[in-house]
């Protein structure tokens, strides 16, 4: 990589593990059917997007989840846990190679996100790490739902690279997902698709020359 001054972490499936085939089969459990179009890891129900952009509450998502099951009846917990199910977790080396990556470069997260799982995640961090956030382990950790943005659209990107002055010429963009990917490219930031699972993390920052 040709001098990188910043680097800008995607969360899932970088830093942190999720499964988007457990997910999709509990959503499967409470009745949603045409699952491939409605919950994919490229592609899904408009739903997403509105939650992860914060249009939308976590009872109209919830309502939502209700609808495309054709179950009124389903519960708050019913919905939450399928939800949930797509989070797996972290490991203590990837906090610390957080910090170890901080000091060398001015590092951020920009994770697309949603209230549900925000709150999952936090609760996850105290529990197992007592860890109360992720602030002292960016410059600013970034999350869709505050935002009112998402990626892959250039916007989420260009407000990143504009509050922090960065250069995006001198900023690295990591991510699992090659629409996202896609996106940052478009701003014109260097960018690396991770394939590699989270536990991985260090191994894949060293084979890239970043550490």
């Amino acid at each position: 990589m040709q001098n990188i001054k910043n680097i800008i972490f995607d969360y899932g499936n970088v830093i942190f593990d999720i499964d988007f085939k457990i997910a999709q089969a509990s959503f499967q459990k409470l009745g949603i059917t045409d699952i491939e179009t409605f919950f994919a890891h490229k592609a899904h129900n408009q739903l997403f997007d509105d939650f992860e952009t914060g249009t939308i509450s976590p009872a109209e998502f919830r309502a939502g989840i209700r609808k495309a099951a054709n179950k009124p009846d389903l519960t708050d917990e019913q919905i939450d846990e399928a939800w949930n199910s797509l989070l797996i977790g972290t490991i203590q080396e990837n906090h610390d190679l957080l910090l170890k990556v901080k000091d060398k470069y001015r590092t951020f997260l920009l994770s697309n996100n949603n209230e549900i799982h925000y709150n999952w995640i936090i609760n996850y961090l105290k529990t197992t790490f007592e860890i109360n956030d992720y602030d002292n382990y960016f410059e600013k950790a970034y999350f869709s739902q505050h935002m009112k943005l998402r990626k892959p659209n250039t916007n989420i990107f260009e407000q990143v690279l504009k509050e922090n002055n960065l250069n995006p010429a001198e900023t690295l963009f990591i991510d699992d997902s090659p629409q996202h990917i896609e996106g940052a490219k478009k701003v014109g930031l260097q960018t690396l698709l991770m394939i590699e699972k989270p536990a991985q993390l260090e191994s894949f920052l060293k084979a890239n020359g970043i550490i």
